[in-house]
């Protein structure tokens, strides 16, 4: 078969199936384009995306602002490595660095790569400032977390697929119950090695679990109260989709600084990713204030891709788009409209128990043992109608949509969902 020659969905997932390693079950659907909060398979038929790329297509698919910061940049320079100082590093760092209130960015790729600087400038940092013994520190973490799959991050996931064979796992962890201050509170008083405390401000691949209002102020004062580091991964909750900036939202940059209802939390250590490119291009970044920051010294981390050209031309464009398009006020405006009529439909049908989320992170709740196959069954009706979602955790379904998303679309994808949820039952 030719390279450019067209093939169908079929023939497509066969290739896969053949040539690529099996570490993913995608849902039976074979892309081929995407605008906006739509994309089309191979054969020209039209969907809802309503994962975006796990919340990194915030911006929409192939956003022309951004999409265009690609290609300019990729015709004059698209990589130096760290080697050279180029010129467009510097204006993205002090971009973004001004745009979420922070002295410094450390620039990286993926979000895996930027939980993984995290922890080792958390470290470096209670060894040299904090005056922690070398190699003693601890990093606590929270039960059902989701930071990545590298051989470190799995160390601290209870989640038996991804640990299963891959031992023998990295230490320095301890694992406390999500959302639950007493357990930290503990956890900090009874160990003076913990440098740091690494959260999802919103659990977002364990089901989207939304913390009690007061979880994360009041999880920072202890950490301050410990001298401990605040370390937020908002690489799925950041750049607007909870609807603010962050989800712990320390600088706002939305106007409606209310428009989520939680206390303004700044983190020590910010970890970014996803939508930081708005889904075109590779793009993380870890950011922390000069008295963290600066133990990072020449040789001590790095990456030849990290700090790119593209990626800062990418990431400055994505931002603008965010800022400018106001997706967090989007996001906030829909998710509430999402949530009240799914949480109505929910109250008169038996197949969803429970609706949760913030902004356009939610979920549903199907009434089912976490092992059964009918969230994933329903997905595939929800394909056949028209809208692209994916369970996790077996029971769950996770509902993301574009954050450029308009009231007619989030209605008629509501009804979509109704709709097939009804057929299901039947």
């Amino acid at each position: 078969m030719a390279v450019l020659e067209r093939m169908t969905s079929q023939e497509a997932i066969n290739l896969e199936n053949q040539y690529g390693a099996h570490n993913y079950h995608p849902l039976p659907v074979v892309l081929s384009r995407g605008e906006g909060v739509y994309v089309w398979d191979v054969e020209g038929k039209k969907y809802y995306d309503f994962l975006s790329a796990y919340s990194a297509v915030n911006q929409g698919h192939c956003h022309p602002k951004i999409v265009d910061a690609m290609v300019n940049q990729a015709k004059t320079l698209t990589l130096t490595s760290r080697a050279f100082y180029n010129d467009m590093l510097g204006k993205y760092e002090k971009f973004a660095t001004e745009f979420f209130g922070f002295d410094k960015l450390l620039p990286m790729n993926t979000g895996a790569e930027a939980v993984e600087t995290a922890l080792k400038l958390c470290r470096k940092w209670a060894y040299e400032v904090k005056g922690i013994k070398e190699n003693e520190a601890q990093i606590i973490v929270c039960e059902n977390n989701f930071h990545g799959r590298t051989t470190t991050i799995i160390s601290f996931s209870n989640d038996p697929v991804a640990r299963k064979n891959f031992g023998p796992f990295t230490n320095g962890f301890i694992k406390i119950e999500y959302d639950n201050l007493v357990a930290l509170e503990e956890a900090l008083q009874s160990n003076d090695n913990v440098a740091g405390f690494l959260v999802e401000p919103i659990q977002g691949e364990a089901g989207v679990y939304v913390p009690s209002e007061d979880y994360l102020a009041s999880a920072k004062a202890l950490c301050e109260k410990h001298g401990v580091l605040f370390i937020a991964d908002e690489v799925q909750t950041g750049i607007a989709r909870t609807g603010r900036l962050l989800a712990t939202c320390g600088n706002c940059d939305c106007e409606n600084k209310n428009c989520s209802g939680t206390p303004d939390v700044k983190p020590d250590i910010l970890i970014l990713g996803k939508a930081l490119s708005g889904g075109a291009y590779p793009v993380s970044a870890v950011l922390a204030d000069n008295a963290i920051m600066d133990v990072i010294k020449p040789g001590n981390h790095g990456s030849t891709f990290g700090g790119n050209p593209i990626a800062a031309s990418v990431a400055i464009a994505a931002l603008e788009v965010v800022r400018d398009e106001k997706l967090a006020e989007n996001a906030d405006r829909l998710g509430k409209i999402f949530r009240v009529e799914l949480s109505e439909f929910a109250k008169t049908n038996d197949l969803v128990t429970l609706v949760r989320g913030r902004g356009l992170l939610n979920a549903i709740v199907i009434n089912d043992i976490e092992d059964s196959s009918t969230a994933w069954d329903i997905c595939i009706k929800l394909r056949d109608n028209g809208l692209l979602a994916k369970p996790t955790h077996g029971n769950i379904i996770r509902f993301a949509p574009p954050l450029v998303m308009n009231e007619e679309q989030i209605r008629d994808c509501i009804s979509i969902i109704k709709k097939t949820i009804e057929e299901f039952e039947k």
